[in-house]
């Protein structure tokens, strides 16, 4: 039988001294945190853990409950105790960063499919990668195969319509206010159904 690690024990005090009842730690995003403060990408992590690339990804989304074995490799990989792994982060520092991007301002990324307008494009060591952008392609053909890449994203309809098509899913149409927030590795492509060009604000995290 395997042994796996006791979650239900995995909880941290409340830091405010008032003895209310403890919070779980999300393991997925002390991983992530972790890997990104060490700047490694899904891949770095992985092979420094000596783990499957998917199955850290599905550690980190909160996907699955890794064995202690695994919960052993990934503090040997980021070079912590296993302990750490269910410390929350001490974070007391506030630097105060902002950055405003006019509207129309951004600097312009124009694609065959996509136009992008980058937003916050001044701010340096981000954790996410704003970007409005005019969908222009009108098939799935006019890709060079699935858009995939490391991180998550989070896509919102300004104006329009879009068919938003994804490796493991059924094509679903989405008009002006509606969102979806999906795993990036994942293949996805949009097009836009409306006659005009639709236009949607989209959002990266930086893996």
């Amino acid at each position: 039988m395997t042994e796996r690690a006791p979650f239900s024990l995995l909880r941290v005090a409340r830091e405010d001294g008032s003895g209310a009842a403890p919070e779980p730690l999300d393991l997925g995003q002390r991983v992530r945190g972790l890997r990104k403060a060490k700047k490694w990408t899904l891949e770095q992590a992985s092979q420094q853990a000596g783990l499957a690339r998917s199955t850290l990804s599905k550690i980190e989304n909160g996907q699955m409950s890794p064995t202690y074995d695994a919960l052993k490799k990934l503090a040997v990989g980021l070079e912590i105790s296993v302990p750490q792994l269910f410390t929350p982060p001490c974070n007391t520092q506030i630097n105060g960063r902002l950055v405003v991007t006019k509207s129309g301002e951004g600097p312009q990324k124009p694609t065959v499919t996509y136009e992008h307008e980058l937003l916050a494009d001044t701010l340096t060591q981000k954790q996410m990668m704003p970007y409005r952008a005019r969908i222009r392609a009108r098939s799935v053909d006019e890709f060079d195969g699935w858009v995939r890449h490391d991180g998550e994203e989070f896509l919102y309809v300004l104006t329009g319509m879009i068919m938003l098509y994804t490796e493991f899913y059924e094509p679903m149409t989405m008009r002006r206010g509606d969102s979806a927030y999906y795993d990036a590795s994942m293949g996805h492509n949009v097009v836009s159904c409306s006659e005009d060009d639709a236009t949607l604000l989209w959002v990266t995290t930086l893996a």
